[in-house]
């Protein structure tokens, strides 16, 4: 199948006489004929669902669609992206370890990893994604554990290039992680380009409507956990009577020991409920992905033109720094959200956001509507100066998630509040 096709008829397939579409099992619990049948589910011997704090028959289908769209072998949905960014690290880190991140990510993740992380006595070396592979090849420890970067980088719309990443992290036998947020697997499927593991905030396009919050992580089950840097994986685990993921579990030993147990013990697994209406998202992901480009393309010319604005993040404009990168990664689109640097001073940036009346101004990106923030005020408000400027950011960026609004309707909306400025 198709991608397209994919969005609609993977993860659920009703058999003859049951519901067309995705029910809701909503229950925490399961009914089994024997003890010694939930005894082999303990003991990962057998398929099932002990628990919806682990898996769920509803989330358990979405997880497959995402897979199937990513193109991995497994998937786990989570509550949050934050707990997709957690629970992908933690699979693989403990206290003593170090990873690399690049430095142009979301606020949320630069936060987890710089300040929570360190608690938890993991460090981590953010770099310049841009950087040579000599230079980056430089902040690499004996307990390196993982490389982390962003498809498109938020708010910075910067295109990672996975493919010099991968590189760099398998020369030194440690996971690409790439969180694929804006790019969604329409746009951009990074396990094709060397991609260990790719997340997700499903809150964003694959939601679409600003209705749930939720993650994953998806296992492309191409890493070999037993290259001798992760005996977390190839040695035997005591709270499931001693079982050796990549033994026992092979290509899916990372998914795996992410579900049952990091899930098992954090307990962050969405309800049956919010992956039914993330479903309803992913069903229609291709058609909307498509509008959000085309709409955000012709907002990233208008801004382009206008003589207000000092400059314009968008990598499909011809002339964007990252626009060679884009037409490698993301020939189809490079999402809906801009950013972009008005001319002046921060309080000219916040006085043309309050004055748009279309675009709502809201912590979010990535919805059916337009959305416009200002990112140094709001979601990297957290970070110093010069933290902001290793991110991209400006004190007067921009950041605006087109919509699929008609697009006139949008560049009149952009146009009255250049005027009232």
């Amino acid at each position: 199948m198709k991608i397209e096709t994919k969005c609609l008829h993977e993860g659920y397939h009703p058999k003859n006489g049951e519901p067309l579409a995705l029910p809701i099992y909503q229950s925490t619990t399961y009914n089994y004929d024997s003890t010694e049948h939930v005894g082999k589910l303990f003991d990962l011997t057998t398929d099932g669902h002990m628990y919806s704090r682990i898996s769920n028959p509803t989330v358990g289908a979405v997880e497959d669609k995402i897979a199937a769209l990513e193109g991995g072998i497994g998937a786990l949905c989570t509550t949050s992206g934050q707990a997709a960014s957690l629970i992908s690290m933690l699979n693989i880190m403990k206290a003593g370890d170090h990873f690399i991140a690049a430095s142009k990510i979301y606020g949320g993740s630069f936060n987890l990893f710089s300040v929570t992380f360190k608690r938890f006595g993991i460090e981590c070396t953010f770099v310049d994604q841009d950087a040579s592979e000599e230079e980056i090849q430089k902040e690499f420890r004996p307990n390196t554990k993982a490389v982390f970067g962003e498809t498109l980088a938020n708010p910075a719309l910067s295109v990672l290039d996975i493919e010099k990443f991968a590189r760099i992290a398998h020369n030194n036998q440690v996971p690409l992680i790439v969180d694929n947020t804006f790019a969604t697997p329409i746009l951009c499927r990074p396990i094709e380009f060397g991609a260990d593991i790719v997340i997700h905030s499903t809150t964003k396009y694959m939601d679409g409507h600003a209705i749930q919050v939720g993650g994953v992580i998806v296992d492309s089950g191409n890493f070999n956990w037993a290259n001798g840097k992760f005996p977390e994986f190839t040695e035997p685990d005591d709270s499931y009577h001693g079982v050796i993921y990549t033994e026992n579990f092979g290509k899916a030993a990372y998914i795996t020991k992410a579900r049952v147990q990091l899930m098992r013990d954090l307990g962050v697994y969405p309800s049956a409920n919010a992956a039914f209406l993330l479903n309803l998202g992913l069903e229609s992901l291709s058609v909307r992905m498509e509008r959000h480009c085309q709409n955000a393309k012709r907002v990233a010319e208008f801004l382009n033109q206008s003589d207000k604005v000092e400059g314009v993040n968008y990598p499909a404009l011809e002339g964007d720094y990252y626009h060679q990168l884009s037409q490698k990664y993301l020939p189809l689109g490079t999402s809906g959200v801009i950013s972009f640097t008005i001319k002046g001073t921060k309080e000219t940036a916040v006085q043309f956001i309050d004055s748009l009346t279309l675009a709502s101004n809201v912590v979010h990106v990535a919805d059916v509507r337009t959305l416009v923030l200002h990112p140094a005020s709001s979601t990297h408000r957290q970070l110093t100066e010069s933290q902001l400027v290793d991110a991209g950011i400006s004190p007067g960026l921009i950041r605006l998630s087109v919509g699929l609004e008609n697009i006139e309707d949008i560049l009149e909306d952009l146009q009255q509040a250049f005027d009232n400025i």
